[in-house]
């Protein structure tokens, strides 16, 4: 797993466009919100002129509204001459059967902008996500295929809630000492006493080593990661994750395995033991903190610290029977796939925290001959819009000579 900033963290304020036409925040209409999209908003279609003397229409991506309710929606950015338009529900109309009230007081319009999903049934919210990976892979790589997102438990019982399930949790500390998480697409902050979906021992990343235990399919392993390195988030998925893996891949004892963007190798070690002593695993990671505990936390694999693709266009060259990839939120991209492609690996196993960059990715592997065989998806973010996905890809027998 390559080293990503955790989930939450302030971001940048949006890059300021140049404005086409006079602005259009505060407008407001009565709409019926349309299907979701990628992002954590629905689509909602409004007439571009609010005194109806057109019929053209625009797109709002609409947070905090339902497919099918109708509501009242407030635009919060765009001007006249966008193609698309942001938006609130700020009012519900007629609600949908699985709006809730949501669990914290911080989220809605105006509020903290971590969370998309808190006034959804956490039912709904899965199957909202899995409408957004299906429509992703519809779209980017042309294939129709049903998709569940799995739910995943934890240690708590509040987190099979969707709730006390971030074990990482950086606050925007202000100056009179209180803390806060900023807005949707925004450097303003909201003061915050209590994420709700935190866990109640949640640390904010800071210096020094962490020791994180991982349950594997035949034995429990402990890693050394950065505190302010990337770790899965939510409890119960390093072990979800290796589980998943392991068991798409079915490794055998005596094969070789690349394991790319292997963070601090969760992967690899289970991989290891899988492949055995007459095995071969090759770990790339381009954080080089994270490729030095991985040499501590992979015992016999072989670890690089370097960008993955200037790491294969090097070295690791000649045929590998296995590939993992694990590429951040932009995916691998054509030049990483290809040069897996390349190896003529006998499957590989794509683990994606993004369906847009997932499918793009799923695209070009096809063009080479290697079809998605099977996908699982978790819930490892309840609440939110994100979701992960495992994905195998494989090519047959014939195909690799």
């Amino acid at each position: 797993m390559s080293p990503r900033p955790p989930q939450r963290r302030g971001r940048p304020a949006p890059r300021q466009r140049q404005a086409r036409g006079a602005s259009v925040v505060g407008r407001r209409y009565e709409a019926v919100v349309g299907p979701v999209a990628h992002g954590g908003h629905c689509i909602v279609r409004v007439p571009t002129d609010p005194t109806g003397a057109s019929e053209e229409t625009r797109v709002v991506f609409a947070r905090h509204g339902i497919p099918g309710e109708r509501v009242l929606l407030e635009l919060t950015e765009g001007t006249e001459g966008d193609r698309f338009w942001r938006g609130d529900v700020v009012e519900v109309l007629e609600a949908s059967p699985d709006r809730v009230v949501p669990p914290c007081p911080f989220a809605g319009p105006g509020r903290c902008g971590g969370c998309d999903f808190q006034h959804v049934d956490l039912g709904r919210q899965r199957a909202l996500k899995a409408e957004v990976v299906a429509e992703q892979l519809r779209r980017l790589a042309g294939l129709d295929l049903p998709v569940t997102v799995e739910a995943v438990e934890g240690d708590l019982p509040e987190q099979l809630a969707g709730l006390r399930w971030r074990t990482r949790q950086q606050y925007v500390r202000l100056p009179d000492g209180r803390r806060g998480l900023r807005k949707h697409r925004s450097r303003e902050v909201v003061v915050v006493d209590d994420c709700r979906i935190a866990h109640p021992d949640a640390r904010e990343p800071g210096p020094g080593t962490v020791t994180e235990q991982v349950v594997g399919p035949t034995s429990t392993q402990s890693f050394e990661v950065a505190a302010d390195g990337f770790w899965q988030v939510h409890p119960g998925a390093p072990r979800v994750l290796v589980d998943t893996v392991l068991g798409l891949l079915q490794p055998q004892p005596g094969e070789s395995v690349l394991d790319l963007y292997a963070g601090v190798g969760l992967f690899a070690r289970f991989l290891g033991e899988a492949v055995g002593e007459t095995g071969r695993v090759a770990a790339i990671e381009g954080d080089p903190t994270a490729a030095g505990h991985a040499e501590t936390n992979c015992p016999g694999a072989e670890v690089t610290a370097g960008g993955v693709d200037e790491v294969l266009a090097a070295s690791y060259d000649g045929a590998w029977d296995l590939v993992v990839l694990d590429p951040p939120r932009e995916g691998a991209r054509r030049p990483i796939v290809e040069q897996v492609v390349a190896r003529t690996p006998r499957a590989v196993a794509y683990v994606a925290c993004d369906p847009a960059a997932l499918a793009r990715d799923v695209a070009i592997f096809a063009e080479h001959g290697y079809r998605l065989t099977a996908l699982r998806a978790f819930d490892l973010f309840p609440m939110t819009h994100h979701v992960e996905c495992v994905a195998l890809l494989t090519k047959s027998a014939s195909d690799l000579r």
